[in-house]
């Protein structure tokens, strides 16, 4: 999640500056890229509002396709959702300050970013029991997956460092040190691991194997680049940048081939490899949608209406949906010394999932 974004968006919780100036401030056709998008795949819409309630702020959530799970961050724990009945179906605890949820499906193994205690859970993807925990460096924020090494990657927001883990053993394989401060990642399956700097609007190529930086590109004009997703097969790498542009890179050059534009604080990104559609999720209540008209030209569809606060999703790669996650917010608390300008607060209960489908 974005630094500059309190991660307290919650019942009780203040918001922070950036948060609410957010919340108010409201591919393709040949054969090196996907096939052309049908007309009724670019049309999402609100498919279902389910109001999940429960305590914690929320940050990223990760969508098991083939398992037809949706796993959710909420603070202290993480709330587990049926994909297509959205029935709350189990509850991961002990998760302090958690913010991300990697998966490996082929060690039968989830595992957490947990922000307060500097550590990862490791849980079984089957019955969600803890398995053990794992330490990382300061503040790890979010957590990705390669199946190339077999690692699993916490990328340290205060530390500035990336903590490679062993997805079968659970033990510290090393730390590479990334010169910046970390946001999303993204692994291609090569053997790189691909992550933003949000302090130095670059973005970096990690050689997942060595733990070493491979390479470090500049983001211009993207501006706080958060949400990081990747077309693997056509090696895109699409960066979601607080400037509200969508930097699209290629992922062997680093060259920023286009920067569609998007809605308002941004914190998630994602890439359909079966429509070619990337999509931004934002706080100021919109979902952009990206289609790639040509190798090169990126072209936003549309920027469908969620609601304010909405500013991170999972994509199910089965339906094509897309799960985003807010809640109603109450007016401001009155003023004090301490907190001159205090921020709306997140209402107790009201916790919401959003489904948008074609």
């Amino acid at each position: 999640m974005n630094q500059r974004n309190a991660r307290r968006i919650s019942a009780g919780v203040p918001l922070s500056r950036v948060v609410w100036t957010t919340l108010l401030g409201a591919l393709a056709c040949t054969t090196f890229f996907s096939r052309p998008v049908m007309a009724g795949e670019r049309d999402y819409h609100l498919v279902k509002k389910v109001v999940l309630g429960g305590e914690g702020f929320w940050d990223y959530l990760i969508c098991d396709s083939d398992a037809r799970r949706v796993y959710i961050s909420r603070g202290t724990h993480v709330m587990v959702v049926d994909a297509d009945t959205y029935a709350v179906v189990g509850d991961i605890p002990g998760t302090d300050g958690v913010h991300g949820i990697a998966l490996a499906p082929e060690f039968g193994r989830g595992f957490t970013s947990n922000g307060r205690s500097n550590t990862v859970t490791i849980f079984d993807l089957k019955s969600l029991r803890v398995l053990g925990t794992a330490p990382t460096g300061e503040g790890p924020d979010a957590i990705v997956y390669d199946p190339a090494s077999k690692r699993v990657f916490t990328l340290n927001g205060h530390a500035g460092t990336a903590t490679a883990i062993d997805a079968a053993t659970g033990k510290p394989s090393g730390t590479v040190t990334l010169g910046g401060r970390p946001e999303f990642a993204a692994a291609d399956g090569q053997g790189h691991i691909y992550n933003n700097l949000e302090d130095k609007s670059e973005l970096l190529q990690i050689d997942s194997q060595n733990l070493t930086v491979s390479a470090r590109w500049p983001l211009a004009p993207c501006d706080s680049p958060s949400g990081l997703a990747m077309d693997t097969k056509n090696r895109r790498l699409f960066v979601g940048c607080h400037n509200q542009m969508m930097a699209v890179m290629d992922a062997g050059t680093g060259k920023v081939l286009a920067t569609p534009a998007i809605g308002q604080g941004v914190d998630a990104n994602a890439f359909d490899p079966g429509t070619g559609l990337a999509f931004s999720s934002n706080g100021d209540g919109t979902l952009t949608i990206v289609h790639e008209e040509s190798p090169g030209k990126y072209t936003p569809l549309a920027n469908v209406s969620t609601q304010r606060g909405a500013r991170t999703m999972a994509l199910d790669l089965k339906t094509h949906r897309v799960f985003l996650v807010t809640a109603e917010f109450g007016p401001a608390p009155a003023p004090t010394a301490e907190h001159p300008h205090p921020w709306p607060q997140a209402i107790p209960g009201s916790f919401t999932l959003l489904v948008f489908g074609p």
